[in-house]
């Protein structure tokens, strides 16, 4: 793995902080080439010239042609990590059209967008790399935040789709699925982050080491907490059991308002 990453070409989205940085880092650190991307420039610039990468700041959306001239011309592996999340215990999210839009924008269009941007050079020479930084979320559910959980399945639902239909000609993909991840992301939870996510909260470079055993096993599904498979088959076999069980958390959840 560390040879083939070696002067690689490497995109990580929302990487001024968080997991993305812990990504750009370890990327680096394996010997890629690593394109830093942020909407904040200062944050985004400072973990560049932490690691020995290029900025390139600005709307995850649609930065991959100015990534690609970054790398003098070829993108290997492509990190959609840049993410939102709205909610809270004063926030009608079912209601609030600002945050259902900006959420499919980033966490499920851009994916899309930066796919439609890539695949052809991947497909032309057969090779590629695309990890999605997903969520539990995306397995599961969140409570209190409608918006970031259904856009989180979306996101899952699509790594699938270019997994599914690309693996056979050379295109890798990795779904990379924690829980709770100590970020500022985690913080702006409140109660519902508290009591869901917290307790079991690991550090960035918990999920840059699981995706780096992840790709070295040539694994689709990244699981940062182990635990979350036996939710997810929990789920799968018997989803009203655990819809109750949600729906305890959600109670308690309440209780805290």
């Amino acid at each position: 793995m560390v040879e083939a990453l070696r002067d690689a070409g490497v995109v990580v989205t929302g990487a001024g902080g968080g997991i993305g940085a812990a990504l750009a880092r370890r990327f680096a650190a394996e010997g890629a080439r690593v394109v830093v991307n942020d909407l904040d420039a200062g944050k985004a610039e400072a973990v560049a010239e932490e690691i020995g990468g290029i900025a390139v700041p600005g709307d995850a959306s649609g930065i991959v042609g100015d990534a690609r001239d970054a790398l003098g011309g070829s993108v290997d592996v492509y990190c959609a990590n840049a993410g939102v999340a709205f909610g809270g215990p004063d926030v009608d999210d079912l209601a609030d059209d600002k945050a259902w839009s900006t959420s499919w924008d980033v966490n499920v269009m851009a994916h899309v967008r930066a796919a439609h941007a890539l695949l052809p050079d991947w497909l032309e020479r057969g090779s590629g790399r695309f990890v999605s930084t997903v969520s539990a979320a995306g397995l599961l559910t969140m409570i209190g935040a409608a918006p970031y959980a259904v856009t989180k399945h979306g996101a899952y639902a699509f790594a699938e789709y270019l997994s599914l239909t690309y693996r056979h000609r050379g295109i890798k993909v990795h779904a990379i699925c924690p829980q709770g991840v100590r970020t500022d992301m985690l913080d702006a939870t409140g109660a519902a982050g508290d009591l869901v996510l917290k307790p079991t909260a690991i550090a960035p470079e918990d999920v840059a080491d699981a995706l780096f055993k992840g790709m070295a096993e040539d694994r689709f599904l990244i699981l940062p907490h182990p635990e979350v498979a036996g939710y997810y088959q929990a789920r799968a076999a018997e989803p009203d059991r655990w819809l109750a069980g949600m729906n305890h958390i959600q109670q308690k959840w309440e209780a805290t308002r």
